[in-house]
């Protein structure tokens, strides 16, 4: 006799699952990896390793512990360990990665419920309790391609402190400069961008909205455009992080409004605060007001009258 199957909807099923989407976002982020390793070395590499082993093992324990199905080969524990080894200096203590990598995998998404149930993105907020933890080892930037240990500030970082900042955009665009592992090749990022674009994985209205929100701003700010394009976390941001499928709207109306608020903060904090780069801050608080965008956003269903409409039927009667 054949078995009857109950289960809860959706009853639908595509060729498309988590495991696809996470390689080729994998994928997508390898041109980056390569100009990271090439920029700053084999250091670069050791981190993308340790945080990529140190999420997959902080995943599989967690779930045993909680007595959940393993979920380690969905992908998602390896992106977020690359995106957060992205997001730091390549001087940083493996430690102190570990560290940042533990509160993503444990603290951000697993206690949460595990993947498609974090509030915020994993990596960005684990990053930003390390840049709070560790804000010394988090703001030592090295120089690229040199084999010593010199350190100097990033531009973004230059322009803040003095206001003025001679730009090599040809430098900026190959990423021969200082900063997160990750975030310095703009070319890597775009060809990443265009990879995904191609196999659907993300749609260009966040990226793109994010960035030119962000860069109209920069000009009527009075400030170098390409530089705020080029430099600090924008293309990374843009591309990787605030796409992130569970904490971004699903709506083309909320996607716009999130990616104009996040273009806005990032603009505001690197203007008006007190840090030179403002992405990881400005993606975390539109994640966290996704859900009040998404309810204002909500498609009406056909035929269903609007609220407005009701209310004056309802005061007419």
């Amino acid at each position: 006799m054949e078995k009857l199957t109950v289960s809860s909807s959706p009853h639908l099923h595509t060729r498309e699952s988590t495991q696809h989407i996470m390689r080729d976002v994998i994928i997508a982020l390898v041109p980056a990896m390569i100009a990271a390793v090439v920029i700053f070395g084999w250091r670069a590499l050791c981190l993308m390793v340790i945080s990529v082993v140190t999420c997959v093992l902080c995943e599989y324990i967690c779930r045993r512990i909680m007595k959940r199905d393993n979920t380690i080969g969905d992908l998602s524990a390896v992106v977020t360990g690359i995106l957060l080894a992205m997001n730091v200096p390549s001087t940083l203590n493996p430690l102190m990665l570990m560290f940042g990598d533990f509160i993503a995998i444990v603290v951000v998404k697993q206690a949460f419920g595990g993947i498609g149930q974090n509030f915020v993105n994993p990596a960005l907020m684990a990053r930003i309790f390390v840049m709070n933890a560790f804000p010394g080892a988090m703001a030592s930037w090295p120089k690229p391609m040199t084999a010593d240990a010199a350190t100097s500030a990033t531009p973004l970082g230059i322009l803040k402190e003095t206001g003025h900042y001679s730009a090599n955009y040809l430098q900026l665009f190959l990423g021969y400069r200082g900063g997160c592992l990750g975030e310095t090749c703009a070319l890597a990022l775009i060809i990443g961008f265009v990879y995904l674009l191609a196999r659907k994985v993300i749609a260009p209205t966040i990226p793109l909205v994010y960035i030119g929100t962000a860069c109209l701003l920069s000009l009527l700010m009075g400030r170098d455009v390409l530089m705020d394009l080029l430099c600090g976390g924008l293309l990374l941001g843009a591309i990787f992080m605030a796409t992130d499928y569970t904490t971004s709207p699903i709506t083309f109306k909320g996607q716009i409004i999130y990616a104009i608020g996040c273009g806005c903060l990032t603009m505001l904090i690197r203007r008006f605060g007190s840090l030179p780069e403002g992405v990881s801050y400005s993606i975390i608080i539109m994640n966290i007001i996704t859900p009040l965008i998404e309810r204002g956003t909500h498609p009406r269903a056909f035929g269903k009258p609007k609220e407005e409409k009701k209310k004056k039927e309802a005061v007419r009667q």
